[in-house]
């Protein structure tokens, strides 16, 4: 048995150790301060950061969840280990020599832990590499060259073979100190008729890494004819590995999906391999199972920023019904990230892999170059369903059609997928479109402001419009980046009235898209707006009363305090800024509109109509050009 850690050890391990570098291969972390980082919390499901990091205190806590403690406390929480493996992993993560009390210099390990895990996993993935190399593992050899992977490509993964004996490798690890306890415990072995078997035999084999780096399983693919268990084989649920809850290629991809925003999710282990062989960086796959909520929430804190998500996701799906399907999952999961999310569907159905064989590199960064939105791609996956080329196919397209992209809670882009419908149905009423789309997300969203399910008439069907449903009762979330605009116009309208002036005052209500922040530029109207004179206190207040919605009294309140990002003497110019993106917006939906009715106009049909429409939308665009620059970009999104 190992004696006792010291204090002196523990403590030395603790000061030697930066908080931020273990937090980070787990979390995405932004500077805060002088001594502050934050991200999204690990401990709990969160879409606003919560999580501080103070690197010279070595502490860290969770405002949401309220976890908190040293570099040792992290680590228990986030690998489910123990206090004495928390200090031997640090220890080896920095070469430090525990002098155990009573127990020498060597660093012991209690069997079944999960550090014996690691370490025989670890072992393991040396042992398969090893026979990589060797004359019976030509075919697997022969199967990476096939697909255009050398020797460093190998390598870089750590890419291995199983060879053929029922239990070679569980000898070798025997030989090697471990017990086949623990190499039952990692996955590595199982018993047969006989004794202790190899579960992997004549595979070639991926290793599987947590975002530390440590090896927690395998990938095993078949290469023989004979091999009757499945083209694909996993390691079974461990202590280490939870197939929901790791990526293949993460432990390489982390660094990049941070700093440029970014992953690309793929469907397998050569596929990752393919996309970073040409350049994209930023490719991962599920292991055994599909892409699910556990693997998002890993990704979005590596993605986060400080106060809000402004990733991509990117997916490569084939054309088939499995990938429309899962592009139709979209309107049903988390929506604020489904909006960034895109699809990328190679040619012919190729994937990856195959894409680079035939088209090289190139060819597979222009596939994900040339990404198209999500939504638009479920959208037009049912279109096709259709036959558009009769009255009949577009008026069944539209009533299938409708109620998808009602699903859409973002309201601004809703509506802009509407109008896009229209389009391609070839529908010429754009706005009976819109308003049947309209009709349809009000009909269809009950108090807590999340889609029911339909009732009476059939969803979409284009009938008399019905009465306007209730003022809103539900906040915007804060940290919303399509509606950073507005928030931002009504902080500064509540808390700068005199800086904000007839600027403000100048934009419509129409430029308010979310319905809440409408009530509150209703209101602000209401009181005879910045012009009234009043601040402080009292202008709250006028605010808060005249707003048509008691239940968005706290809304107000929590414009008039939140932080408007920039210092006083920056103040004038991002209020300016931020209220001509404000108008921008609005008048980029105005064009919008007047290039929808042009493109529905023959300039041979009525010239002047045409002429005059085309003079309107070349004075508005000047205008935008003009707020556009005007508009700087103040950090905190775009829509």
């Amino acid at each position: 048995m190992p004696g006792r850690i010291p204090d002196r050890d523990i403590t030395a391990i603790r000061e030697q150790t930066r908080i931020e570098d273990i937090v980070g291969d787990y979390v995405a972390l932004r500077r805060a301060g002088a001594d502050s980082m934050k991200g999204l919390c690990p401990f709990h499901d969160e879409k606003t950061p919560s999580f501080h990091v103070r690197p010279n205190h070595g502490h860290f806590h969770c405002f949401g969840c309220g976890e908190g403690g040293d570099v040792y406390t992290f680590l228990q929480k986030q690998e489910h280990i123990s206090f004495v493996e928390a200090v031997e992993q640090l220890a080896d993560r920095i070469g430090y020599r525990i002098n155990y009390e009573g127990g020498g210099t060597t660093i012991h390990r209690d069997r079944g832990t999960r550090a014996r895990l690691v370490a025989a996993n670890a072992a393991a993935q040396r042992y398969y590499a090893e026979q990589l190399r060797t004359p019976d593992a030509k075919v697997a050899r022969d199967f990476l060259t096939e697909r255009g992977f050398d020797a460093a490509a190998a390598e870089t993964f750590g890419c291995g073979y199983a060879p053929a004996g029922w239990d070679t490798m569980t000898k070798v690890l025997l030989s090697q100190g471990f017990s086949f306890q623990e190499l039952e415990a990692a996955g590595l072995s199982k018993q047969g008729r006989m004794g202790p078997i190899d579960r992997f035999h004549r595979r070639l084999l991926w290793p599987i890494r947590n975002l530390a780096g440590d090896v927690i399983g395998f990938g095993a693919r078949k290469l023989f004819d004979d091999d009757n268990l499945g083209k694909y084989m996993n390691t079974p649920e461990t202590m280490l590995y939870k197939k929901s809850q790791v990526l293949f290629g993460l432990d390489l991809a982390k660094r990049e999906i941070a700093k440029g925003h970014q992953v690309v999710i793929v469907e397998g282990y050569t596929d990752v391999m393919a996309m970073h062989m040409a350049g994209v960086p930023t490719a991962v796959a599920s292991c055994g199972t599909a892409f699910g909520e556990d693997h998002l929430a890993l990704i979005r804190r590596l993605m986060m920023d400080d106060s809000y998500f402004r990733g991509e996701v990117i997916y490569t799906f084939d054309g088939d019904d499995a990938g429309q399907a899962a592009a139709l999952k979209a309107f049903e999961g988390e929506q604020s990230v489904s909006g960034q999310t895109f699809v990328a569907v190679a040619p012919d159905g190729m994937d990856p892999c195959e894409l680079r064989q035939r088209s090289g590199d190139a060819a597979v960064r222009d596939l994900i170059a040339q990404r198209i939105p999500m939504f638009e791609f479920a959208i037009k996956a049912l279109l096709a369903t259709h036959d558009l080329d009769t009255a009949e196919g577009r008026v069944a397209a539209l009533r299938d059609a409708v109620p998808v992209v009602a699903r859409i809670r973002d309201v601004a882009l809703r509506d802009e997928y509407a109008r896009q419908l229209a389009g391609w149905v070839g529908w010429e009423g754009v706005a009976q479109v819109l308003g049947r789309v309209r009709q349809q997300a009000g009909r269809g969203r009950g108090r807590s402001g999340q889609a029911a399910p339909g009732r009476g008439r059939r969803p979409g069907r284009f009938a008399a419009p019905e009465a306007s449903s209730p003022p809103p009762t539900a906040r915007p979330l804060a940290n919303d980046p399509r509606l950073w605009p507005q928030r931002e116009a009504l902080k500064a309208a509540i808390q700068y009235p005199g800086i904000a002036g007839t600027v403000f005052d100048s934009l419509p209500v129409e430029c308010f898209t979310e319905p809440a922040y409408a009530l509150v530029r209703q209101a602000i109207s209401t009181i005879g707006g910045t012009a009234a004179g009043m601040s402080g206190a009292s202008w709250v207040d006028a605010i808060s009363q005249a707003v048509d919605n008691p239940a968005l009294t706290p809304l107000v309140t929590e414009l008039a305090v939140e932080d408007l990002p920039v210092t006083e003497d920056g103040l004038p110019r991002y209020i300016n800024s931020v209220l001509a993106r404000s108008q921008e917006v609005w008048v980029g939906a105005q064009i919008g509109d007047l290039k929808s009715k042009l493109r529905r106009m023959s300039p041979g049909g009525d010239p002047d109509a045409y002429n005059a429409l085309f003079g309107d939308l070349v004075a508005l665009e000047s205008y935008r050009r003009s707020l556009l620059e005007q508009a700087v970009d103040a950090g905190a999104g775009t829509l």
